[in-house]
Parts: C-alpha cells; structure tokens; sequence
C-alpha cells in the first residue's frame, strides 16, 4: 500500500480535477453556523483552479487545522512525560491483575464505557486523549496496536452513531428539523445497545484471532510504532502512590475538559492547555528537572509529528473542494432526485447519501448545518417523519468516521497510536459494513413505525 501523505495527494489531485468538470455553485447560509437556506442553490462562476491552488490547498489545510495539530504534538509531548515514569504502564497492569487478565472482560467494560461517554455528548477529540492506554493495554495483553485503538475508538464511536443524549450533532441535527431536543430516545437506546453488541463482538473475534495466531495480526510482524522486548512488556511494575497521584491528574485533565465542553463551550485549544498543565504537574510529583523535562516533552512531540502533518494535509481536500464550490452542487444534485423516490427507498437512500457524504465532511455538527435544512423538506416531501430523517443523517455522519482520510480526529488516533491509514481501513472496514447494513434495516423500521418525537 502507498504511504499516507501518497494516498491523501492523490485525492487531493482528483478533487482538483474534478473541480474542472464539475459546474461551481453554492447555497445562501444563515448565522453564525452557516446553516444552509433551502431553494437558494445557484451555479456561479468561481474561476478555475490552478496548480498553484493544488498545492497551496496543503498549507491552508495545515493552517486550518494547526489547533489539532499542536494538540497531538503536545498531548504526544505530555504522554511522554506521563509514561516516562511508567504511570500508564503501572495503571493498566493494575487493571490486568484485577480482571485476572481476562481480555474479554476488559473489551466489554471498556467498550460500554466509552460508548456511554460519547453517546451523552463528550467531544469526540477526548477520545485522543485515551488512545495510549488502549495501546498500552494491549501490549499487556499481548495483542496489537490496531487491537488497542479499534478497543477505545469503534466503542467511543458507537455513541456517535446512535447517541443517547448529544447535545453537538443531534442537538443541531433536531432543532433543524423543529423537533423536541433529544426526543426519540428509547429508540436510539435500542439502537446503541445493538450496535455496542456488533462492535464488541467484533473486537473480541478479532482478538481471539490474533491471540491463537499473532501472524493474522494486521500490523504484521512489527505489531507497535515502538518495539517493546517481550522481557519489558512483561515487566511488573509496582503501581506507587506517585502513579496513582500523576493518574488522578491525568483523569482531572479529562473530566474538567468535559465540563469545560459541556458547560463553557472550550475545545482544541483548551484541552492543548491542559495537557501543558498536566505535563508540568506531572513532572512536579515525578520531580523531573526542567531540562531532562523539556527533553522527554519535545521527544514525545517528535515520535508523532509524521501522524501530525497528515492532519492538515487531510483538510486540504475539503478547503479545496470549497474553493472549487463543487460541495454544495454535489449536495444539490443529489437532493433532487430523492425526492421523486419511493418512501422506503428514499429514506435508506438518505442515509447513504450521508454515509458518503461524511467522508468528505467529517464534522457532525458542520455537516447537520449542510444537509439537515435539505433534509427535514424532503423527509415531508417523501411522508418520512423527521426524526427518521435525523436518525439517517446521524448514523451516516457517525459511521464512516471510522474511515474518512480527511477526519482529523481520527488523524490523530492513527498518529499516537502508531497504526498506518491504509493498514487501518483493512481493519475498519468490516465493521464499517457491519454497521450500514444495521442503520439500513433501523432506518427502514423507523419508517414502518412512524419514528416519532416521542
């Protein structure tokens, strides 16, 4: 498979092209979340792109993103300092020894609750922060990389796809579509627990077929960025109050971002904030010197700084799509043709136009103010009650995250985690289709049932 940064040129080259040949057209947007007028698609004439704008795309996408970015090089930077002290790698032995090493125990517990922290609204770029200790944990248990991502990210996931209470994504999606805020919930509770059940299940037949033979693992023979000697993965290490007290920082880290999220609107930039924060404390309570701290900090940041870079070059696909303003004709001449459509094909027709979509534009609440104004109409136009026209948009916009080059977020997973793109689709996309055909048979029944604001 070709390196990343080949892949993501060569969309970026295809996108380029296609601006060429697809008519420039853009609708009229309303406040300050730029939400899409529907009726008010016009073509227009935006100029052609040169080459100097392919390649320009590239450092706008790193402009674009440098929040993101510099928030993988400092949590890279922070998690360093953390693990220097051998904090996460004492924690998770801990965890081990209490579930008497039993992997599939921990992938339910774990699974269940970080699919329950994002199906109640926590921002999907907390996930990055706990992508060392699904790593780690599966470097005691013997497993791979792939194996400790897929265990944090798919379950974390499942609450985007079918969230409980979100107040980002369906939040919008709902006050769009003039629906009751979080109405329709027993429905996605019903929703969450299959597709928690199909994640899981998957994890655990990918893990069992790693343990009976490591060859299968995807990863191949190097099954971690960083090589660890099977005497070191093994290596007991007593978990000291030290450790407990730099772990207590390290979740206070999290918790109050959460609330910060929540209550006060922060995001990228505050959590990069908090990190230096909990790195400088963590060097406090280890005693760290400044040098030997600045040291470990910039060597972390390094180790990730390849994962970093493919984060804006990603972005530059969607910049370059929005200078062509070939985006929102895609959108428009989709939208047409669905509205002449039977109902029950119309509705999974909907969710697939999303599913694809998102792949282009990973922002859940970015894409809710694209497509939700065209959506709740036609949801009327084809006698589809709007809930089920939220609950196609969501499963869409959640499920191909799991996948899309051009999601920062997941960039960023990739990046600390150490897994390539290209070995991570492989891995991915079984479940990826898994969880389609679930959304397809929901959304059909949603239909049949006449999916309320209940």
């Amino acid at each position: 498979m070709p390196n990343t940064f080949v892949i993501l040129f060569g969309l970026l080259t295809i996108v380029w092209i296609l601006s060429f040949i697809i008519p420039s057209g853009e609708f009229a947007t309303k406040g300050s979340s730029n939400t899409v007028i529907p009726g008010s698609f016009k073509y227009v004439d935006s100029g052609l792109l040169n080459i100097l704008d392919l390649f320009k795309a590239i450092p706008k996408g790193l402009i674009d993103t440098a929040d993101l970015i510099f928030l993988v090089l400092i949590m890279g930077g922070a998690v360093a300092v953390i693990e220097g002290e051998g904090t996460f790698n004492a924690a998770v032995q801990k965890l081990v020894d209490k579930t008497s090493g039993n992997k599939y125990l921990l992938i339910i517990f774990i699974g269940i609750t970080f699919g329950l922290i994002h199906g109640f609204g926590v921002s999907a770029n907390a996930v990055i922060a706990f992508i060392p200790l699904g790593v780690i944990l599966a470097r005691k248990l013997n497993l791979d990389a792939i194996a400790g991502i897929g265990i944090i990210y798919f379950s974390y996931y499942v609450g985007a796809v079918s969230p409980i209470f979100d107040p980002i994504a369906l939040g919008v999606a709902q006050k769009i579509a003039k629906l009751p805020i979080f109405s329709g919930t027993v429905f996605r509770v019903i929703t969450f627990c299959i597709f928690m059940i199909s994640t899981i299940s998957y994890l655990i037949y990918y893990v069992q077929k790693i343990s009976k033979d490591p060859s299968k693992s995807i990863m191949g023979e190097k099954r971690f960025f960083e090589s660890v000697s099977e005497e070191e993965n093994n290596k007991k290490i007593e978990f000291t109050w030290k450790h407990k007290l730099i772990i207590i920082l390290f979740f206070l880290t999290i918790l109050l971002f959460v609330y910060g999220s929540l209550q006060k609107d922060w995001n990228v930039n505050e959590l990069s904030a908090l990190f230096i924060i909990d790195g400088v404390l963590t060097a406090m309570v280890a005693r760290i010197k400044p040098n030997e701290f600045i040291h470990t900090f910039i060597s972390g940041a390094k180790n990730i700084l390849f994962g970093a870079l493919i984060i804006g070059v990603a972005r530059s696909i969607t910049i370059l799509m929005e200078e062509g303003k070939i985006l929102d004709t895609l959108v428009h001449s989709v939208f047409i043709p669905l509205s002449h459509m039977p109902t029950v094909i119309g509705g999974v027709m909907m969710f697939l136009f999303n599913l694809v979509f998102n792949l282009l534009v990973p922002s859940g609440s970015g894409q809710a103010a694209v497509v939700m104004p065209l959506m709740t109409p036609l949801s009327d136009v084809l006698h589809i009650t709007r809930q089920t026209a939220v609950i196609a948009f969501k499963m869409g916009d959640g499920i191909t995250n799991m996948i899309t080059p051009v999601s920062g977020t997941l960039m960023a997973v990739l990046a600390i985690g150490g897994v390539p793109f290209s070995k991570w689709v492989r891995f991915a996309l079984p479940l990826v289709i898994i969880w389609s055909i679930l959304a397809i048979i929901f959304v059909i029944i949603a239909i049949f049932i006449h999916y309320g604001p209940a």
